[in-house]
């Protein structure tokens, strides 16, 4: 079966502004997704990126711009500069590792949608045991994932993920590698949906 690895930061913003026509694409073709978030600190560094906080001011001006234009044309709710980000998302990205594992791809793109929600639209801190707890609780998914997450092969898979990501040449949130070819953005899907057509 043919299979698209996805990877993001749970804190993106691009990624969640194309997860859910993502995972709609994904099961319109019938293909496999494999969740792989990773440590895009590492990603940038490998490949030359900054954070967000580095960039000079004209670009984190006008990655509202672009953040508030394509909030409107796609009609998702979103504040463009929400109280809880900048924001680690290790924790996030291990118990979205974790759902994976246990629960497969399903829940993991489920979970994945609820972080990104929970950032973006709520306004909620991901950084936060508590407030994963809830989006556990808020999506019926086992609590005891939260356990699963500490465990050391979450940690290997999150690190797998990552140098994973530099080897091939992923610099960018969200990119949908399909046969060994980078898809670079949520802007980029009309293109994904091309290549599983093909």
């Amino acid at each position: 079966m043919r299979h698209i690895d996805y990877y993001f930061t749970p804190q993106s913003p691009w990624t969640y502004l194309g997860h859910e026509r993502f995972v709609a694409l994904a099961r319109a073709a019938g293909v496999q997704v494999q969740v792989r978030p990773a440590d895009y600190g590492q990603i940038f560094a490998a490949s030359g990126g900054l954070p967000l906080a580095k960039r000079p001011p004209q670009r984190q001006a006008y990655r509202l711009v672009e953040l508030a234009r394509f909030r409107d044309h796609l009609g998702l709710p979103m504040n463009v500069q929400p109280r809880f980000f900048p924001v680690a998302g290790d924790e996030a990205a291990r118990l979205i590792i974790a759902a994976q594992l246990e629960g497969g791809a399903e829940a993991a793109l489920k979970l994945s949608g609820a972080v990104f929600r929970a950032v973006w639209e709520q306004e909620r801190d991901i950084a936060s045991t508590d407030t994963l707890a809830q989006l556990l609780q808020e999506q019926g998914l086992p609590a005891a994932w939260l356990d699963v997450a500490r465990r050391p092969e979450v940690q290997q898979a999150y690190d797998t993920n990552t140098r994973q990501a530099i080897d091939i040449g992923v610099f960018g949130a969200p990119s949908y590698v399909i046969d060994g070819e980078i898809f670079w953005g949520q802007d980029r899907l009309d293109f994904v949906e091309r290549r599983l057509a093909a």
